[in-house]
């Protein structure tokens, strides 16, 4: 029999071990501030503390958003563990007027409070902001415009509610609509990955609003439902739509330079059956030029699952109700329709407004509403939209890192018109 020879200490080999995580250090109660700029969103908050009355829960619906609120505006509390881990000091609970939770009852309320009941929140805090949007395309349209779109946030196989691609590729999608002349959101709705745009806009149409839409929401259904409800519509159209002109406008030297080449009256769609809008519409193309940056590259189409190529010179097709606006205010609408894809990039990577907090629909509605409210309190607070550096200075100061007094300071720089500084 053969032994294997003993090993000495002094040439035994470690053991491969897993590296442990790296703890995160104690919030501290010096970590948050702040409390007296969250006293009137607390207020607004109020009536929702009945909301599922239990005598034996703790933690009440304008407690829990009034802690996601806080979570937005303070970097160490960057998960529910973090959160519960504040509410456990007590000279934090009392400036900030908060209770202590428990991880369990944080869990539990994100699937038991309605989230429906922060809508009316958000649109108080919406009519409280003034217009910050002086571009002579936008005032005095007589319609308030609108940009609608939708954007994913991806989530975990767990989530099953979130169906998209597959079982292993889940995500839920959040519809805007952003107020153009606030330049903060109106509206939002959360569904699953598959949740259908188009349906979603009907379901939340508003009397006075000139909704400005993306290709995605073609749709004559949709058009007729907006003109129904006492609104107008500037929205890109497919390439091939089959129209029949009534009367074809002159272009003028302004809209020519602007890339419009077309502006006509016409009948859309070529069976009335299919086309519920009774009335005769504007067709508007407008020229796109290559800014220089050469051909795009190829890319995978997210239905066909094919390669195609994108040209950099193209045409919008948009078409419209509004017979009386100028064509140049219709190309300016539909440019202007790229601000809720830079609110989206905001909300996102900026604010990082797409972290699970909650896994559930209820509760990812819950934290979108909670992260909408974060935002326009920005706005309501500076008088502008957000940026990452202002929001920067927020953080600075609920972390206790900048004093009031340098943190009104750089409001008060913000309302200095630009050419004057």
């Amino acid at each position: 029999m053969i032994y294997d020879a003993p090993v000495s200490a002094e040439n035994k080999q470690p053991r491969s071990q897993k590296p442990r995580k790296k703890r995160r250090p104690a919030v501290k109660d010096s970590d948050v501030q702040g409390g007296k700029y969250l006293e009137p969103i607390m207020r607004m908050l109020k009536p929702l503390h009945e909301h599922c009355p239990d005598p034996k829960r703790k933690l009440h619906y304008d407690e829990y958003c009034a802690w996601l609120v806080l979570y937005f505006f303070t970097p160490v509390l960057d998960s529910m563990r973090g959160l519960q881990q504040a509410s456990d000091i007590d000279s934090l609970r009392h400036r900030m007027k908060l209770p202590r939770f428990s991880l369990g009852s944080f869990s539990e309320a994100s699937g038991l409070f309605d989230p429906e009941l922060l809508v009316p929140i958000v649109e108080d805090i919406g009519n409280a902001i003034e217009d910050i949007e002086t571009d002579k395309h936008l005032v005095n349209l007589g319609q308030r415009p609108v940009a609608v779109d939708g954007t994913l946030i991806h989530a975990m196989p767990k989530m099953l509610w979130a169906l998209w691609r597959d079982e292993e590729n889940r995500a839920a999608k959040v519809h805007l609509q952003l107020d153009l002349l606030k330049g903060t959101p109106e509206r939002a709705t959360v569904t699953c990955g598959n949740g259908s745009e188009i349906e979603e806009l009907i379901k939340t149409l508003t009397a006075g609003r000139l909704y400005v839409t993306d290709r995605g929401y073609f749709s004559f259904p949709l058009m007729a439902a907006i003109l129904q409800k006492g609104s107008s519509f500037v929205g890109r159209v497919r390439d091939n739509i089959v129209t029949e002109t009534i009367e074809e406008r002159p272009i003028s030297e302004s809209a020519a330079r602007l890339g419009v080449r077309v502006d006509r009256i016409v009948r859309a769609g070529f069976d009335p059956e299919k086309n519920p809008v009774d009335r005769p519409l504007r067709l508007v193309k407008i020229d796109v030029p290559d800014l220089g940056q050469g051909r795009r590259r190829s890319r995978v189409d997210s239905k066909s699952k094919s390669y195609r190529t994108r040209k950099t010179d193209h045409t919008l097709v948009i078409l419209t109700d509004r017979l009386d606006l100028p064509v140049e205010t219709i190309a300016a609408l539909y440019r202007y329709r790229w601000q809720v894809e830079l609110f989206f990039r905001w909300f996102k990577k900026v604010l990082e407004a797409d972290h699970l907090l909650s896994l559930s629909e209820n509760g990812l509605t819950i934290i979108m509403y909670c992260g909408l409210i974060a935002s326009m309190l920005i706005t309501l607070w500076t008088g502008r939209k957000p940026t990452k550096r202002t929001f920067e200075m927020l953080c600075f100061y609920f972390s206790g890192w900048a004093e009031e007094q340098e943190l009104l300071a750089h409001i008060e720089k913000l309302k200095v018109p630009t050419k004057s500084r």
